[in-house]
């Protein structure tokens, strides 16, 4: 248990009360503050704007709403809180409906208590994490997604000054790498590499990972050494 762990509160959202149950007390056992459970969409969308989560720890089907819809309700630039998916599906669409909806992460229902407890401390720091095999899948349609245009209000250009620094980390982002590895290539702290991504995302007025990747894709940064 570490003191980052502590700190981290998390809620859990599944319609399986002995599946939500373990998830909760599995995570609280790792140290996390398990804040809130919740078995149903609305029920989800209601609990997290109370107790306001850092990680929202989410199943796909859900009654009442789905959990693409609880995403889009809760994810957005004026909150915080970052998803996890954690679903029985490992199907390509709902892979890429979830983020398109604003999920950080997703994970099947298969992964161990070890894997999920990383993807939660992960998820929590603004990390992408995949099941296996899914990463390059994602950002095999952040690909897809650039080669078309992205609208743009006509009296609106966007001409954003970004530094040097966050050129590189836009760079890295863009071909795929975690928060974690961009720190490393860069000799800086994970926290830096965070900071630098949520500048970016406000000068580019862009909303999460999806749309900054494809700027980055479009303008061929993931191309350049």
């Amino acid at each position: 248990m570490t003191s980052e762990q502590q700190t981290i509160r998390v809620m859990v959202v599944d319609d399986h009360p002995m599946w939500r149950d373990a998830v909760a007390r599995d995570l609280a056992a790792a140290g996390f503050d398990v804040v809130a459970t919740a078995g149903d969409g609305p029920g989800a969308v209601r609990r997290a704007k109370a107790v306001v989560p850092d990680v929202l720890v989410l199943d796909l089907n859900l009654p009442g709403m789905p959990g693409v819809q609880v995403c889009k309700e809760l994810v957005g630039s004026k909150s915080a809180l970052r998803v996890l998916v954690l679903s029985a599906s490992g199907e390509h669409a709902d892979v890429l409906e979830a983020v398109k909806s604003g999920a950080t992460g997703y994970l099947v229902k298969s992964a161990s208590t070890e894997e999920l407890i990383d993807a939660v401390r992960r998820t929590a720091a603004g990390d992408p994490v995949f099941t296996p095999g899914l990463a390059g899948l994602v950002l095999g349609e952040y690909r897809r997604l650039a080669a078309d245009p992205m609208p743009s209000a006509p009296d609106e250009p966007r001409a954003p000054q970004l530094t040097e620094r966050e050129t590189e980390v836009l760079r890295l982002v863009a071909k795929g790498l975690s928060y974690k590895q961009i720190a490393e290539r860069l000799v800086i702290s994970h926290r830096t590499v965070q900071n630098h991504v949520q500048n970016t995302l406000g000068k580019l007025q862009l909303h999460n990972r999806v749309e900054l990747v494809r700027y980055a894709i479009e303008r061929g940064l993931d191309d350049e050494a």
